[in-house]
C-alpha cells in the first residue's frame, strides 16, 4: 500500500550505503549507520526551506491575532462569513496554514517507511513477536531482495553489527529471529544483553533529545512574550498550547522510553540523528528569523524617522504658527498708492511694521482732535448727562476744560 514510500527510501539508503562501502566494509555496522545518517541529513536538507517559511507563517499569524479576535468578534454569529473574512485576512497577510503542517507530513512517511524497510531485512518469526512479518524461514530470508536492496546488499546488513548487536535486532525481538542475522546453519553469535547495551542508550538520548528540543522552542517563545514580540494566547487556544508544550516535554519522551524495546537498532538511530539535527537546525532557523525581525524593526523605525524629519521644520526657518506669533496686522489699511501700483511701483516688501504704526496712530491722533473740536463747538447743554447717566470720558474731559477756562 506504501509502496511509493518503501521504495524511495530504499533506494536514498542504498546509494549512501554503497558510497560508504567504497571507503569502509560494506558488511561493517558503521557503514550502515553512516547511511542510516545521511539518509536523515538528505530528508532535512530538502526540508529546511520549508521549515523557515514555517517559522516565517507563524510569526505572521502571530501578528495576525489581534484581526482575528476583530473578525470572530464581528462576525460571531455568522460562520460563513467570519471563514471568508479569515481567508481574506490570511491571503492579504501571505499566510498559508498549510505550509506549517508540511514538514511533519513528510517526517511521518520517512520514519513509517525507515521502520518497515529495515523490518523486512528479517521477515522470519511467527506470532505476536513477529506481527507484520511474513513468516520466511532463514534460507528464504537469506535469499531474497528487499525493495531496492538486492540479495548480496541483504546478507550485508544482515551481518552487520554496532557493538556486537544486529541493526535490524530490537530488545523486545523474539529469539527465534536471532537465526537470521548469521549465515543459514549457524547459531547466533549475540544475545539480548548486547541488544540493549546498544538500544538502551539510544533510547535515552532520543527521549533527551526530544525533550531539550521542545525545551528550546517554547524558552523562545516566553522570551518572545516578554519582549512584546509575541502574544500570549489566552482562553482555549492557551489551554491547547499548554497542553501541546506539556505533551513535547514530557509526554512524548516517556512515550519513547516506554516502546523503545520495539524499535530496531537502525530505526533508534534515526530517531537520534533527526532529534540531533532539529536541535541545531533550530538554533540556526530561530537565529535566522530574530535577524529578519530585528531588521524589520529597525526598517520601521528608520520609516518613522524620517517621516519625522520630512514634517519637522528646516533648521534656521521660524515655525509658521499663527496662534503663537504676533497679532496680525491684516487689519490695517493700505495705502491707495500700494493698491494701484503696478508690479515695477509697488512699495517695498521691508517696509518696516514701526512707520505703518506711526501713521496709523498720527490718523488716530488726528481723528480724535477733530472730534474734540465738533464737541466743543457744541451747545453746553448738549454735554450735560441724564439724571443717573454716568458722564462719558469725552464728556469728562470737556468738563475740566470748561472749569480751566473759567477760572
Amino acid at each position: 500500500m506504501l509502496n511509493f514510500v518503501y521504495w524511495p527510501i530504499s533506494a536514498v539508503l542504498w546509494f549512501w550505503h554503497q558510497a560508504f562501502g567504497l571507503v569502509l566494509n560494506p558488511a561493517s555496522g558503521i557503514s550502515w549507520v553512516l547511511a542510516i545518517m545521511l539518509l536523515v541529513a538528505t530528508i532535512r536538507i530538502l526540508l529546511i526551506k520549508p521549515m523557515l517559511k514555517q517559522q516565517r507563517s507563524a510569526i505572521k499569524m502571530q501578528k495576525m491575532q489581534p484581526k482575528m479576535a476583530e473578525i470572530k468578534q464581528k462576525y460571531k454569529n455568522d460562520q460563513q462569513a467570519q471563514a471568508l473574512e479569515m481567508r481574506k485576512l490570511q491571503k492579504e497577510m501571505g499566510v498559508n496554514p498549510l505550509a506549517g503542517c508540511l514538514p511533519l507530513l513528510v517526517q511521518m512517511p520517512v520514519f513509517i517507511g525507515l521502520f518497515h524497510v529495515l523490518r523486512s531485512f528479517n521477515r522470519t518469526g511467527q506470532g505476536a513477536a513477529a506481527v507484520g512479518q511474513s513468516g520466511m524461514s532463514v534460507d528464504e530470508n537469506w535469499n531474497t531482495p528487499n525493495y531496492f536492496f538486492q540479495v548480496e546488499d541483504v546478507r550485508s546488513f544482515l551481518l552487520a553489527r554496532v557493538f556486537n548487536a544486529p541493526l535490524s535486532g530490537s530488545v523486545g525481538m523474539d529469539e527465534s529471529q536471532y537465526a537470521a542475522f548469521t549465515q543459514p546453519g549457524a547459531a547466533a553469535d549475540f544475545t539480548r544483553t548486547d541488544i540493549m547495551i546498544v538500544a538502551i542508550p539510544l533510547m535515552l538520548i532520543s527521549a533527551a533529545t526530544i525533550h531539550f528540543n521542545a525545551r528550546m522552542s517554547i524558552n523562545r517563545t516566553k522570551r518572545r512574550q516578554a519582549a512584546g514580540l509575541q502574544q500570549q494566547q489566552e482562553g482555549m487556544m492557551g489551554q491547547q498550547m499548554d497542553m501541546m508544550n506539556k505533551m513535547m516535554l514530557w509526554f512524548m519522551p516517556i512515550m519513547i522510553l516506554a516502546t523503545g524495546f520495539l524499535w530496531h537498532i537502525g530505526l533508534l538511530v534515526y530517531m537520534v540523528t533527526n532529534n540531533v539535527w532539529t536541535y541545531f537546525q533550530q538554533k540556526y532557523i530561530f537565529a535566522k528569523i530574530d535577524r529578519e525581525e530585528a531588521a524589520e524593526l529597525e526598517a520601521e523605525k528608520e520609516a518613522k524617522r524620517i517621516s519625522q524629519e520630512k514634517m519637522a521644520p528646516k533648521v534656521g526657518v521660524k515655525p509658521n504658527n499663527p496662534k503663537k506669533g504676533g497679532k496680525k496686522r491684516s487689519h490695517l489699511p493700505q495705502s491707495p498708492t500700494a493698491k494701484n501700483a503696478g508690479p515695477g511701483e509697488k512699495q517695498a516688501e521691508g517696509q518696516s511694521a514701526a512707520s505703518v504704526d506711526a501713521d496709523a496712530s498720527a490718523k488716530a491722533t488726528a481723528s480724535a482732535d477733530d472730534d474734540a473740536v465738533t464737541v466743543a463747538e457744541a451747545p453746553a447743554q448738549s454735554s450735560k448727562p441724564a439724571p443717573g447717566q454716568k458722564p462719558a470720558p469725552g464728556q469728562r474731559k470737556r468738563s475740566k476744560k470748561t472749569r480751566k477756562g473759567r477760572r
